[in-house]
């Protein structure tokens, strides 16, 4: 399965790069990009699944986004950066040959990538951390500070979420399945963990999940996350948090000797050596 976007030359901003992509696969892609030369794109690093002959990379404090940007701007912005849960460099690929060139990103985690058209949502998108995977040149990757203290607290993304800025296409990436929500001006409660992106249209708060027998035992957590105003939303279907703490739970049950699983392969294997003899 692949997703093919070519933007229309006919665009409204000279500088806006023209990138054509595909995502290939289902339930653990792969975003594919078609860079023209001299055209670069950036990457949070180690992101990189594979590239062509003419692709060079430079790691670079900057994202690029500012041409008079000085050294202490771009360590200044890292910082930055490293409190929305990325990582100080970013890496930039660009492409050196005469003739068109590819180059491909992978999540890591199962899940999805999207993308996201920037000018047609305003110029701005806000993120949940750590799911800012490419974009193209001249994209700024900021941060952004939620509003509200209950959601800086309890909405599990902290006080600080990732904010893209720009006018060309961003590359995000999720666990489980991504589901895109539009909003006009009605309300809804997702868990905190599943939110991915927002336009900055959307009124994000936190509040209780209801009352305090459902907040301990009905198993949805304590708060919930609320969605109002008109925009676009990202959603995905597993939070890898919640992925991680069931593999962790599970691991050590199976470490105690008291697992199922390891019951059933020690049967399989009696069996095996019942037949062989």
């Amino acid at each position: 399965m692949a997703q093919n976007n070519t933007p229309a030359a006919d665009s409204p901003a000279p500088s806006r790069q023209q990138l054509q992509f595909q995502i290939l696969g289902n339930d653990m892609q792969v975003l594919e990009i078609l860079l023209n030369s001299g055209e670069t794109i950036v990457a949070e690093a180690g992101a990189m699944n594979y590239m062509e002959a003419g692709i060079t990379f430079a790691t670079r404090l900057g994202d690029g986004s500012s041409a008079n940007s000085s050294f202490f701007g771009d360590l200044f912005a890292a910082g930055k950066r490293l409190l929305s849960g990325e990582s100080l460099f970013m890496t930039h690929f660009s492409n050196s040959a005469p003739h068109p060139q590819r180059v491909a990103f992978a999540a890591p985690v199962p899940g999805g990538i999207i993308a996201v058209d920037l000018q047609q949502l305003g110029g701005t998108l806000l993120c949940q951390k750590e799911t800012f995977l490419c974009a193209s040149y001249g994209t700024a990757i900021d941060i952004a500070f939620t509003q509200r203290l209950g959601a800086g607290f309890f909405g599990g993304e902290g006080f600080i979420l990732q904010k893209l800025s720009g006018n060309g296409l961003a590359f995000l990436h999720a666990c489980g399945t991504l589901i895109q929500k539009q909003l006009n001006g009605d309300l809804l409660r997702v868990d905190p963990g599943c939110l991915v992106a927002f336009t900055p249209g959307i009124d994000y708060s936190i509040e209780r999940s209801g009352s305090l027998t459902s907040m301990l035992f009905a198993g949805e957590g304590l708060f919930l996350a609320t969605l109002q105003g008109h925009g676009t939303v990202w959603l995905q279907s597993l939070p890898f948090a919640r992925l991680a703490d069931r593999i962790l739970a599970n691991a050590a049950r199976l470490q105690g000797g008291g697992g199922q699983s390891r019951d059933e392969s020690n049967l399989l294997g009696d069996l095996g050596r019942l037949i062989k003899s």
